[in-house]
């Protein structure tokens, strides 16, 4: 089998405003591919570029596109490593845009092994509930927002933060009163505080019976996390400090983290991120699979890739669901409520509406 083309397209999908404390997005900037091959199979992938955290914008994702797309054409798509050092040999970086090429490699060897990818990645279905994510915003809309939430079923419930450190614990505050007890919550400051707030914040908390609190403070400052965790009453969770697994095996080393976040965008795709969910197997470290912006085309590989990996625990596939004002996608992970699922066919088994994506501007390489 060789690859003969990719479909390269702009899959921008409108959304409502989501603020972080980095940013506010007002668009999904995805990235979707199709890797054709001379067996008739095709590969599906999507990216969704967050700049202000990995670096990426769409337009830098679909210009290493194509010369991804050039490097791979010709080759074998089933030998996925060698695909990948390729990609890597020709740029250190660019981890968004690479894990579309690599679900979509993933998704051609599922498809040629007619298995659905959790099988084919030896895995086996399991319950997985998803988080909701509540934007920032001010305490009180917060709270209002987290009522909604429960009221539809939502049992676990993820809270950004990281602006103004004496907001952000009135924010916490007022959600756990809003929700009572039963409710979940998890912490993301998407690096927001300094160290000293988040000694503060963490501790002013620390009886609010919360999961875990996600990158609390700027990469910079990692030296600090292991000094943070031990004084911490709130587990940590490393997410923008954890890129691959050589960033898992030193934060675990150190005592940097209690918790890992896997994410495709920062991974490079599946292939590091089973690399670092072995590592984080073989110390213990429990592990949560996120993501950015993505439609249910990405989140479906991310489900997949979790129902493979037994140390992944904690689930946040809620991206589609968070303001996508469309849904451009056939097949893929099924809700039911918060619960996600995915379909028992070859691949991935999602693909991109012929329709939307008539819409989108495409490259063929």
């Amino acid at each position: 089998m060789k690859i003969t083309h990719t479909e390269i397209y702009r899959f921008s999908i409108p959304t409502e405003p989501f603020t972080i404390a980095t940013g506010t997005m007002y668009f999904a900037q995805n990235v979707l591919i199709k890797i054709h091959t001379t067996n008739n199979i095709y590969g599906i992938g999507e990216c969704s570029a967050f700049p202000m955290i990995v670096g990426e914008s769409q337009d830098t994702c679909l210009a290493m596109a194509k010369e991804f797309a050039t490097i791979l054409r010709g080759k074998n798509p089933l030998e996925i490593p060698d695909r990948m050092n390729e990609l890597l040999g020709y740029a250190a970086h660019n981890s968004t845009i690479k894990s579309a090429f690599d679900m979509a490699l993933f998704d051609i060897a599922a498809k040629h092994d007619k298995q659905p990818l959790y099988k084919f990645l030896g895995g086996e279905k399991r319950t997985v509930e998803t988080d909701m994510t509540i934007g920032i915003d001010s305490p009180k809309n917060m709270a209002a927002a987290a009522i909604v939430l429960k009221a539809k079923g939502c049992n676990i419930i993820k809270i950004k933060l990281g602006k103004d450190v004496h907001s952000d614990i009135e924010r916490v505050k007022l959600i756990r009163q809003a929700v009572g007890t039963e409710t979940k919550l998890r912490l993301d400051a998407n690096q927001g505080w300094s160290f000293d707030d988040a000694l503060f914040a963490l501790g002013a908390i620390g009886d609010l019976d919360i999961q875990f609190c996600e990158q609390p403070m700027r990469t910079w400052f990692d030296d600090k996390l292991p000094e943070l965790k031990a004084n911490s009453p709130i587990k940590i969770m490393a997410d923008e400090s954890c890129y691959n697994h050589h960033d898992a095996r030193k934060l675990i080393n150190s005592g940097s983290t209690d918790y890992l976040n896997i994410k495709f965008s920062k991974s490079g795709g599946i292939l590091e991120a089973q690399k670092i969910h072995e590592i984080a197997l073989q110390t213990g470290t429990k592990c949560m699979i996120g993501g950015m912006l993505e439609s249910r085309i990405g989140i479906s590989a991310n489900t997949h890739f979790a129902l493979a990996s037994p140390n992944v625990v904690f689930f946040d596939l809620d991206s589609c669901l968070l303001g996508h004002l469309i849904d451009p996608v056939i097949g893929g992970i099924t809700y039911n409520g918060f619960h996600v699922d995915v379909p028992d066919i070859p691949g991935i088994g999602a693909d991109a509406d012929p329709k939307f994506l008539k819409t989108c501007e495409k490259w063929v390489v």
